[in-house]
């Protein structure tokens, strides 16, 4: 018997990708992982968010895996983050800045306008993207992260409102997933305060437990899908103080 659901989970080797795939709430489910790396158990479409030529191998596989699909959902979860160091803006090496622009504002957009353009009707279909409290609050060092996320989630807005005004396609919705315990996080709670004056406040919420385990972050998001039609943004979780 084919499985009803296929879900695609961009950066599930580890993090909330992973804490994702390890709690897909739906037994029949197909699960794939977007990434570089090959994951251990699931199935493997590899791309690299930094390198443009490897975007078209994600974007065929939505289209030859749903042009005949005949399932009741399928689901995209982009997740995947490209981390470069923090820095000031004007101060950053000019070349990882142009690579961190491609990989999280232009990479994201690309990814998940192909997931709209494969998925047909019939069956539930659903994107969900990974932001941040940081798309609402500016933080020193993070100039770029900060607008990539505020510019993923105006297009989530907009492209909600376009669905619903056309009355067809999947639900899309921005996830703020709160304070989660990921290998990125760990980092910047350990880089200077010169170049991420936030860096204290992010440590001082680790030794305080403050923080999400990304399981059970995983399983409150899924409560929460699909979302209600009028929502734009999930919100879990607080953002540390002095952050």
């Amino acid at each position: 018997m084919k499985p009803q659901t296929i879900i695609w989970i961009s950066g599930a080797t580890e993090g909330i990708g992973a804490g994702m795939a390890r709690n897909v709430p739906y037994a029949d489910a197909r699960v794939v992982n977007l990434s570089r790396r090959q994951h251990p158990e699931l199935e493997t479409v590899r791309f690299d968010l930094t390198e443009p030529s490897t975007w078209a191998a994600v974007s065929q596989h939505f289209e030859h895996e749903l042009e005949r699909f005949q399932g009741h959902r399928a689901i995209f979860i982009h997740n995947a983050h490209f981390a470069s160091d923090p820095g000031f803006a004007g101060e950053m090496d000019l070349d990882l800045f142009r690579t961190d622009v491609t990989a999280n504002m232009e990479a994201p957009l690309v990814l998940a306008d192909a997931f709209l353009r494969a998925c047909r009707p019939g069956y539930e279909a659903g994107l969900a993207i990974m932001t941040s409290a940081s798309a609402r609050v500016p933080m020193e060092g993070l100039a770029l992260y900060c607008a990539s996320k505020a510019a993923l989630e105006q297009w989530v807005r907009v492209v909600r409102r376009e669905r619903k005004a056309r009355g067809s396609g999947p639900w899309v919705v921005a996830v703020r997933p709160g304070f989660v315990d990921t290998p990125s996080t760990r980092v910047a709670a350990e880089m200077s305060a010169q170049d991420y004056p936030a860096a204290p406040a992010l440590k001082a919420a680790f030794e305080a437990g403050q923080v999400l385990d990304p399981d059970r972050a995983a399983r409150d998001i899924w409560a929460a899908l699909p979302p209600d039609p009028d929502t734009s943004i999930l919100l879990f979780g607080d953002t540390p103080d002095g952050v």
